[in-house]
């Protein structure tokens, strides 16, 4: 299904805005990624994160006109927004919710229909590129999201599907599964660090931008090695869908030993992305709600972790 040419609309997320002279300084200080990094031709994942290191909220994050717009689960928005207003009193930069003014697409295996759009946009994940109101965003090989104002998007669907098929939300999802991009949703707030979604491996977090909300916590947890637990790519069989937080269990030990991240469906049962205890990955015996549940086969993401790497981010 990951591997089908086709779009959709990503109306699972909705747009966090910050603008102002002070935006980029303001967010500085709370997100796990460096704004520094980001310019007109490139975006960045990152977190929102306690004084604990618990991330509250993931995101996709780019600049737009006088701020920065993040893309984040629907139904974390109004809650970070809330939040984020009481520490911005003193900035001069404002928060709202954009949701509305923007429309965004899923695009896979469709760089020739963003080319008809006057976007050619490069290979390189994280790569932006814009044509008058369009930004195309690289967000894994192969795939790609389209944001546009959110009057274009009934001309825009049109012209996608000149070339494309209209597919579903859970393909894309599959195939961000399958890239290895964790993402916190509602039943996980405040439930992962973001190693454990290996957010520090797809360029999610920076090691040498200073302080931020959480930032000794993330820090201690790269540079000692006590992290635990972290992110797999899992495949298991039945006809219910995993849900986000669901416990996993292993005869390693009595409790969970990790929770379900996303999943989707494919043609022979579910694939997801799953926080696991690294001595029960070893151990091999893993199970979806229970030591009962339905058994968990563990498959391969497409990047290995090097901490001496990520931390020269």
């Amino acid at each position: 299904m990951s591997d089908t040419a086709m779009f959709c609309t990503l109306a699972h997320e909705g747009v966090l805005a910050v603008r102002g002279s002070d935006a980029s300084k303001f967010l500085q200080g709370q997100l796990t990624c460096n704004l520094n990094y980001l310019d007109e031709h490139t975006a960045s994942l990152g977190a929102r994160c306690t004084q604990k290191g618990r991330m509250q909220s993931s995101f996709r994050i780019l600049l737009q006109g006088d701020g920065c717009v993040l893309a984040m689960a629907r139904g974390l928005l109004e809650a970070q927004l809330a939040d984020l207003k009481k520490y911005a009193v003193f900035s001069k930069s404002k928060l709202t919710d954009e949701s509305d003014a923007w429309v965004r697409f899923g695009v896979q295996h469709g760089d020739g229909a963003l080319t008809a759009l006057g976007l050619q946009l490069p290979l390189e994940t994280d790569a932006v590129v814009r044509h008058g109101a369009l930004i195309a965003v690289r967000v894994s090989p192969a795939r790609a999201e389209l944001w546009a104002p959110a009057e274009q998007a009934e001309n825009l669907t049109l012209r996608l599907g000149e070339q494309l098929t209209q597919g579903s939300l859970d393909e894309w999802l599959l195939g961000q599964i399958r890239a290895g991009i964790g993402q916190v949703l509602e039943p996980t707030r405040e439930l992962f660090i973001p190693q454990m979604l290996n957010l520090q491996a797809v360029g999610g977090v920076s090691f040498k931008k200073g302080c931020y909300t959480g930032q000794e916590i993330v820090a201690r947890m790269q540079y000692l090695g006590k992290l635990k637990r972290r992110l797999y790519h899992v495949r298991l069989a039945g006809s219910t869908r995993p849900e986000p937080g669901t416990g996993l269990f292993s005869p390693v030990h009595g409790s969970a030993i990790g929770e379900i991240a996303l999943a989707a469906p494919t043609s022979d049962g579910y694939e997801a992305l799953a926080v696991l205890q690294d001595n029960a990955v070893e151990d091999g015996r893993i199970h979806l709600g229970s030591l009962e549940g339905p058994a968990l086969e563990l498959l391969t993401l497409p990047y290995t972790l090097d901490r001496d790497r990520e931390i020269q981010r």
